[in-house]
């Protein structure tokens, strides 16, 4: 049986797993990301992938998920703000160290690819995935392979900014992009400005943080939200709006069998994909008559990028 193993590198922490051809997790591995230390995050992985191989000798290859800009020949990290990455050689380094074929990929590339072969995509040649965590992340399925465009960058849906040109400046350098108004962080600003206007219909949230409208959090906000505060419910009511209208927009462009909502931002569950529903359903009332995308939570959850990514090594990224 071919084994191959998968990373995902995210911002408190780098886990792996070892991964079969049918998408089954036989073993998992994790480590703490370390923080603005380039080389400790590297050293991190090498870590997970020794970790899983132990003293197999029956896994082919390793894929890597990573936010941010990857090459197209998926070898070299061109821009990652989080990671306080550029041009960094994470294939090289991690292949020179583990001695095994080694593919990195967009982390939400990963996800997408393994709901597309294992979990909600399946059965769906094309599909959409937002991954709503700090930021938005994105991945697109088309026809049964991965957009990524020339250069490697496709499907950068969080950094897609006719949501509100001039808006709110982004850690990509731009302004107005839509994680600035759809991410979980977006949901604790607009929790916080909520009380802050308006402290009568969140004191619920406001009891939960203290009383301090800044030291609101988003699970506080999940927490007010079940519990019927007004403010809280509203502010999921704002991130659904945007990522409903920029679903829409998907469906005009793309026409997916079906569009995925992961991330952590998802566990709050149907408070959040109501509202996204309502507005994606509102943006789209004039194809009442043509067949449209419904919009579904991920099923493999966290699992889903070191899945995809396993997925992608075994084929070696050939999957343009």
């Amino acid at each position: 049986m071919s084994l191959t193993i998968g990373v995902d590198i995210g911002g408190t922490k780098v886990g792996g797993g070892l991964v079969d051809p049918d998408g089954n997790v036989l073993a998992t591995s994790r480590r703490p990301t370390p923080a603005d230390d380039t080389a400790g995050v590297i050293q991190a992985v090498k870590e997970v992938v020794a970790e899983l191989r132990a003293d197999r000798d029956d896994i082919e290859a390793v894929g890597i998920g990573a936010a941010g800009w990857i090459s197209s020949d998926r070898s070299t990290v061109m821009l990652a703000p989080n990671l306080s990455w550029k041009d960094e050689p994470l294939r090289d380094k991690v292949g020179a160290a583990v001695d095994l074929p080694v593919v990195v990929e967009n982390d939400a590339n990963a996800a997408i690819w393994g709901e597309h072969k294992f979990g909600a995509a399946r059965g769906h040649r094309s599909s959409v995935l937002y991954t709503i965590g700090t930021g938005v992340g994105g991945g697109v399925v088309v026809k049964d392979n991965l957009l990524r465009g020339t250069h490697g960058v496709a499907a950068e849906i969080g950094h897609i900014r006719s949501v509100m040109p001039g808006g709110r400046d982004c850690g990509c350098g731009r302004n107005g992009c839509l994680e600035q108004y759809a991410s979980g962080r977006a949901l604790t600003r607009a929790a916080r400005e909520g009380a802050r206007e308006d402290p009568d219909k969140a004191q619920i949230l406001l009891k939960l943080a203290g009383g301090d409208s800044e030291a609101i959090t988003g699970r506080q906000t999940t927490e007010a939200a079940r519990a019927g505060d007004e403010v809280a419910l509203a502010a999921f009511d704002t991130i659904g709006y945007y990522l409903g209208n920029s679903a829409a927009d998907m469906v005009n462009l793309i026409d997916p069998g079906v569009i995925l909502i992961a991330g952590g931002v998802v566990d709050a569950g149907d408070l959040l994909l109501d509202p996204v529903r309502k507005h994606y359903t509102e943006a789209l009332a004039n194809r009442a008559e043509v067949p449209v995308a419904e919009v579904h939570p991920a099923e493999l959850g966290s699992k889903a990028g070191v899945i995809g990514a396993a997925d992608l090594a075994r084929h070696r990224g050939d999957l343009t």
